[in-house]
């Protein structure tokens, strides 16, 4: 995926509830966390915010296999950003746990449909083409369902932990707590900023 999509905004209006106009691009990776609460458990998210530019995809490809939940991020504003899903999609596929939960999101959708380059239609499709079960379009600037996506795709994470389909062990990102904290580590896919 191209970097540039808004992945470390979207952690930030998540984590911080703040926007960073004048992030620079995600060298490596970044880490947040949050706790949220999912069917009255609290739930602590592991957020893996990866860069975005080509030269880093074998080191963002080792997260994967740690990454309970997915978000596959473009811009809807740049057709070349949402042109490289498919390839970031069969990165994931290839190196994470066949549970992980794989979500595509549109960002900046508060740049307005006169710069739309990439319908909401056409992603939507994409998505049930390729069996990704949540699509939502986002703005990292105006916290626009960002706060749906990451409790959307814990809640999705979590269904899959009742059905037993993750085990308690390193590979699939999750560890249950005491009190049944589970820990979700999502890959916020790529790396870069607004």
């Amino acid at each position: 995926m191209a970097s540039g999509v808004g992945k470390s905004c979207l952690l930030i209006q998540f984590t911080d509830k703040r926007f960073n106009a004048g992030r620079e691009l995600t060298i490596g990776v970044e880490f947040g966390t949050r706790f949220i609460s999912v069917d009255d458990k609290q739930i602590k998210l592991q957020i893996w915010d990866t860069a975005g530019q080509e030269s880093f995809r074998s080191i963002t490809q080792s997260y994967y296999r740690g990454a309970a939940g997915a978000l596959l991020v473009y811009d809807i504003t740049r057709r070349e950003s949402f042109d490289h899903i498919s390839t970031w999609l069969a990165d994931v596929r290839k190196h994470a746990n066949p549970h992980t939960t794989i979500v595509l999101v549109g960002n900046k959708s508060d740049l307005g449909e006169n710069k739309r380059q990439v319908s909401y239609e056409e992603a939507e499709q994409f998505a049930k083409d390729n069996g990704i079960s949540l699509f939502l379009e986002t703005s990292a600037k105006s916290a626009s369902n960002v706060e749906e996506v990451f409790v959307k795709t814990a809640e999705k994470v979590y269904e899959k932990i009742k059905a037993g389909e993750f085990t308690n062990n390193e590979t699939s990102g999750i560890r249950l707590g005491p009190v049944q904290n589970s820990s979700l580590s999502e890959e916020t896919q790529g790396g870069a900023c607004c």
